[in-house]
């Protein structure tokens, strides 16, 4: 396995997204309540959740774009109240730099600098994170997202658009991933090396097994470092 760029998913892999999602919920509830009081009342937080997932279900072509689905939920909630495309941009802004207030694994931004001295790094997400305003935007070439591609993992054509934006071909990048289907399939799938991230020491439970696994990222950057000196 010759390694020559590395691409790296985001959420749960740089830092966990539960808790960040569940502050940017409370964050747009707490704005509703002061500049849309009516809608707050009609959406606490558990019911603009359950019409976020219905926008989901009903608009499957928009399942790679989670922009696009928390706008349309917005929209849904807003207008009936009279409020109008300035009022869904606002308040979606509200959620979103709660989305990209994140707390990294403690590993994190320690081994993407010891990885990016050593080959490129790519990142490549189903997500919405803006790097630049989590301030991890200089240690990557270059982010490829579901969004922006218009499909998203596992699907081999978002892999390759990374492979070929970095400049490297398939077999040697390695994927680093904490989703066993999304990263470790869809990479295994699209020709390049995989890496499962197993932060909490789970089994694998599927057929077709990652490269290699790693506790966290300072054993990748250790395994890197360690393979590149050999």
């Amino acid at each position: 396995m010759q390694i020559q760029a590395i691409s790296l998913d985001l959420d749960d892999t740089l830092w966990p997204i539960a808790p960040i999602v569940s502050r940017a919920e409370q964050r747009l509830h707490d704005w509703l309540l002061r500049h849309c009081p009516a809608v707050a009342a009609a959406y606490p937080i558990v019911t603009m959740r359950a019409l976020r997932d219905r926008i989901a279900a009903e608009n499957p072509q928009l399942a790679h774009d989670f922009t696009a689905q928390r706008k349309l939920s917005l929209a849904t909630a807003l207008q009936p109240h009279g409020y109008g495309a300035d009022m869904v941009e606002a308040a979606f802004e509200v959620f979103y730099a709660a989305r990209n207030q994140v707390e990294l694994y403690a590993d994190a931004r320690p081994a993407l600098e010891r990885l990016a001295a050593r080959v490129p790094l790519i990142s490549l997400s189903n997500g919405n994170a803006d790097l630049g305003r989590i301030g991890l935007r200089h240690l990557f070439v270059d982010c490829v997202s579901a969004r922006e591609f218009g499909a998203a993992k596992p699907e081999p054509g978002i892999f390759l658009e990374a492979c070929r934006r970095v400049g490297v071909e398939p077999q040697h990048v390695l994927h680093v991933g904490d989703d066993p289907l999304l990263d470790v399939h869809g990479a295994r799938g699209a020709g390049l090396s995989s890496a499962w991230l197993n932060r909490d020491g789970r089994c694998w439970a599927n057929a077709v097994r990652p490269d290699i696994e790693f506790h966290d990222l300072t054993e990748l950057a250790d395994w890197l470092e360690l393979r590149l000196a050999a």
